[in-house]
């Protein structure tokens, strides 16, 4: 079952608590099934609302050339070109 844009956006809008959906690049949605982003959820795998975009680019090229070890993170990374992961980067650490 494909997702509506309206589907995406409210999904988008859930996982940052950013209604400003026009500017999410395509994928920043897969990021928040496991990245959470409410300061009180306690999990393992750290938030990317606000952090650096420099860091969450670096950490994602590295798990999809292989450099960085995951679970599950390097399949993920697999699907989205360098110049996607940057933009996914960017918009989360535009997050507040």
């Amino acid at each position: 079952m494909k997702a509506t844009g309206a589907v995406v956006a409210a999904m988008i809008i859930l996982s940052t608590g950013s209604a400003d959906v026009a500017e999410a690049p395509i994928g920043a949605v897969q990021c928040s099934g496991c990245h959470a982003n409410a300061a009180r959820a306690e999990t393992p795998v750290p938030p990317l609302k606000g952090r650096a975009a420099a860091e969450i680019a670096e950490a994602t090229i590295a798990y999809k050339s292989g450099a960085r070890q995951g679970t599950i993170m390097d399949r993920i990374a697999k699907g989205f070109s360098d110049e996607e992961i940057r933009a996914i980067a960017a918009w989360y650490a535009e997050q507040k």
